[in-house]
């Protein structure tokens, strides 16, 4: 698509918001970013609980494309903060695109591999989700909400991301860094995760939004999987940090049984496939994990 587009995103302070703004703005299009907690002077303050702001903010700003990014996206803290958990990820996002419907604007919803129990995979869109923890059924519960609203939003899961954090904390792949700094401490040597930087899942999320505004017929509208397909252990991860970081990472010791989680229970492998991506034309392209940390930690 040539023309340019205006594009709300929520959460746009956080680590994938933030990319998604990048990689949107780069592309030369209008972009309104908003978050609530961490907003700056180039973020819209905005409340997503509140019903009556949120309209009235979308109304103002009548954008084509709407990109939800905002979520409560650490397990064990939705465990520990039900109710404002369960507002955020499960009915904000069906307000928003009942919102977005009635401007006649694309909406996307971001969700999560969490909604599986990773027993099965690779995981298919097809494929019934049966999620773990509280943060998964919240998610989950989002999903439901939004296909409810509206027939022509999208919806993408994606794995576990890193990306160009502003403290460790925003991803638990980042917070590895430290822990090979330290050079000590277990590491989970068991379950395999498929790590995936945010760039590449903000390409596919705008590449959507350019794809289905103002089409005639082509709107990318159901559920999607995103996902890079390196397999890796979060030791595996370690070892790739130290190699880079010339770290002697002998002192990180591996554990090969299924961690005792502390607060929510984590699945064992959530692989998803996208070949739903790939059969309405969006790239699936992914930044190789080595080469991206080399020039993220040399920089």
């Amino acid at each position: 698509m040539g023309s340019k587009i205006k594009i709300v995103v929520t959460g746009a302070s956080g680590l994938l918001g933030r990319a998604v703004v990048k990689e949107a703005e780069a592309r030369g299009h209008t972009v309104i970013g908003t978050a609530f907690s961490r907003a700056t002077a180039k973020l819209a303050k905005l409340d997503l609980s509140d019903a009556s702001a949120v309209s009235s903010f979308l109304c103002e700003h009548k954008p084509q494309a709407i990109i939800h990014c905002a979520a409560e996206k650490r397990p064990d803290v939705a465990e520990q903060n039900q109710a404002a958990v369960e507002q955020l990820n499960s009915q904000v996002p069906g307000r928003l695109a009942r919102e977005a419907d009635a401007l006649g604007a694309y909406f996307v919803y971001v969700s999560t591999d969490y909604v599986f129990d990773g027993t099965r995979p690779p995981y298919k869109v097809s494929d019934t989700p049966n999620p773990l923890n509280f943060y998964g059924r919240t998610k989950l519960a989002g999903e439901q909400a939004v296909r409810e609203a509206s027939d022509r939003a999208a919806i993408l899961r994606v794995p576990v991301l890193y990306g160009e954090a502003e403290t460790p904390g925003e991803s638990a792949v980042n917070m590895l860094v430290d822990l090979v700094r330290s050079s000590s401490g277990k590491v989970d040597a068991l379950q395999p995760r498929f790590p995936t930087c945010t760039d590449d899942v903000a390409h596919v999320l705008v590449d959507m939004c350019e794809v289905s505004v103002g089409s005639a017929g082509e709107v990318i509208s159901g559920v999607f999987h995103f996902s890079a397909k390196e397999e890796m252990t979060k030791y595996q991860m370690c070892q790739v940090f130290a190699r880079i970081l010339k770290i002697d990472d002998s002192g990180l010791v591996p554990i090969t049984e299924k961690p005792q989680e502390p607060v929510a229970t984590r699945p064992d492998n959530c692989q998803l496939s996208t070949e739903a991506l790939e059969e309405v034309g969006i790239s699936v392209h992914c930044v190789p994990f080595s080469e991206w940390w080399t020039k993220y930690l040399q920089a």
